[in-house]
């Protein structure tokens, strides 16, 4: 069986994990975030299907059951697991069976899965002691996938960003993500290769592999605007700062003709749970 380490065997590293307040701050508007943030390509849940033994999936991290629902409308069992009582509130009205708790302090209580999964949110999860725990929940083959959607308009839009941000929001996260070089995924190749390292480190699957699934979704300003609020900083600026930063958001927008392509780029790392953990 896989051993979750201690709190305090672990080295005190700056790592998302660590910081859960930003984490627990999506709650502050779930209806918003359940309505504007994306969702994740059909080919993808398609992928973990085929690659699982069975259709009863757990969700890490469910939040408002984005994901959860895509699984369910596949033929899935699902059940979710989300540490904000908000998320997990709206994601109970959807019809989604939800437990309230920190990934690495649930307990399935004697329960197995045929796919742990989790969406945009395993990077808020112990990179050790989150695998270890999947691994204490999946039957013997079962699979752990994680994913996350990583977007990027097009060059002028992407630059026009960043010089809202520099100006208003500098050195924050926005300012980075849009100022970075023009990759959908590459922003989020640290992100996969910590969840790698943190599944093969537990010693409980096989080789992870590393899937990606490209696609497009083009956005209004107006829908554009209603999930910014629901990402990264902006959680936690005050109302006024906020109105400054979606007024820039906007005007820049507006200056491509009110709407815009995101390219999405959703990588994946998916290992299987070995046969004799």
């Amino acid at each position: 069986m896989p051993t979750i380490p201690s709190e305090g065997s672990r080295p005190p590293v700056r790592e998302p994990h660590r910081h859960r307040g930003v984490a627990e701050s999506y709650g502050t508007d779930a209806e918003r975030y359940d309505r504007a943030r994306p969702r994740y390509p059909r080919a993808l849940v398609d992928r973990v299907l085929a690659a699982a033994p069975g259709t009863d999936v757990l969700d890490a991290g469910c939040g408002t059951g984005i994901a959860a629902r895509q699984f369910a409308a596949a033929g899935c069992r699902v059940l979710g697991v989300d540490v904000d009582p908000r998320m997990a509130g709206l994601a109970r009205r959807h019809g989604l069976e939800t437990e309230v708790s920190a990934f690495e302090a649930w307990e399935p209580a004697g329960r197995k899965f045929d796919a742990v999964v989790s969406g945009q949110a395993w990077h808020w999860v112990d990179p050790v002691a989150g695998p270890a725990k999947a691994a204490q929940a999946l039957r013997p083959g079962g699979l752990l996938a994680v994913f996350w959607n990583a977007g990027r308009p097009a060059p002028g839009l992407a630059a026009s960003f960043a010089e809202v941000y520099r100006r208003l929001m500098p050195g924050s996260l926005a300012e980075r993500q849009w100022a970075a070089p023009a990759s959908a995924s590459g922003a989020y190749a640290a992100l996969c290769a910590k969840a790698a390292e943190g599944i093969r480190e537990t010693g409980a699957y096989g080789a992870p592999e590393r899937w990606r699934f490209d696609w497009e979704h083009t956005y209004t300003r107006d829908a554009w605007l209603d999930q910014v609020p629901t990402t990264g900083d902006h959680t936690q600026l005050s109302p006024d700062d906020l109105e400054k930063v979606l007024s820039g958001i906007g005007a820049a927008i507006d200056a491509v003709g009110g709407s815009f392509t995101m390219r999405y780029s959703t990588p994946v790392v998916a290992a299987a749970r070995n046969d004799t953990v």
